[in-house]
């Protein structure tokens, strides 16, 4: 019975003993770690991460990312929502679009807009298919309403200048001034009923153009109806609705187009 207090006294002693070298050995890691400018740990705990954590972390990161929930949609991926008409609304808006840039180049009463020059493609090599916009090889300026000039860069790019005006549909004759080896005068002769009658016509082609791309962006949005129709995407009163929408849409459109050329027509034939 004697010994069992002197046992635990020296288990005591033992524990104390533990306790001084975890301490000694725990300041000595702080004191590394200052050294080498790492962060010291304020609590006594240590937390480790297992390579195996880390390989979990990142198949869930991977799958997370890879689902097909998180996938943005791709571009170019047609709508399965037979309400969705704005392939529509957008092709008919950009044939409108151009249809009033090349009707705002036509020559009405005796004016030219200067778009239209700089607009005409020009062939710098015979032979050659590449062609540059006259805008980037010369400063068209009007010069009072019935004189237009042309001011080119180089020498060389007058003679391809001055055939590109000549050929085109505008009824133009470039002429070199007298002073100014770069430039060229164009007048603008007053129309006549010969030119009005050939504008009208440019503009009826131009109208031809527009109702052609508003009847092709009908037929796409039609067809991909017929489509989801046909694989059971849509039911058949939405389908027939949708229709009915498109069917309006295209003809607001197409009337559009029509009065546009009508507007511009009596503005020529006035003129």
């Amino acid at each position: 019975m004697q010994r069992i207090p002197a046992l635990f006294s020296q288990i005591q002693r033992l524990s104390s003993l533990a306790n001084a070298n975890s301490l000694v050995n725990l300041q000595r890691g702080r004191s590394l770690l200052q050294e080498r400018g790492l962060a010291v740990p304020n609590g006594g705990m240590k937390f480790s991460t297992s390579p195996l954590l880390f390989k979990k972390k990142d198949r869930m990161k991977n799958s997370s990312s890879s689902s097909p929930d998180t996938k943005p949609p791709k571009a170019g991926v047609i709508s399965e929502d037979p309400y969705d008409l704005a392939q529509l609304h957008d092709g008919i808006a950009a044939a409108v679009c151009r249809l009033k840039d090349d009707l705002s180049k036509l020559r009405v009463g005796g004016r030219l807009n200067t778009d239209a020059i700089e607009s005409l493609r020009v062939q710098l090599s015979k032979g050659s298919k590449e062609t540059v916009k006259l805008g980037e090889l010369a400063q068209v300026v009007p010069k009072g309403g019935r004189m237009v000039t042309v001011l080119a860069s180089e020498d060389d790019h007058i003679k391809p200048i001055t055939s590109a005006v000549v050929s085109s549909d505008l009824s133009l004759t470039p002429q070199p001034d007298a002073h100014n080896s770069l430039q060229l005068n164009i007048p603008i002769p007053p129309p006549t009923k010969e030119s009005r009658d050939q504008t009208v016509s440019i503009a009826k082609t131009a109208m031809e153009k527009a109702t052609a791309a508003v009847r092709d962006s009908r037929g796409s949005i039609h067809k991909r109806l017929q489509d989801m129709q046909k694989k059971k995407i849509a039911r058949p009163d939405d389908v027939r609705k949708a229709q009915e929408q498109v069917d309006k849409i295209t003809e607001k459109g197409q009337r559009e187009v029509r009065d546009l050329f009508e507007a511009a027509k009596k503005a020529m034939e006035r003129a």
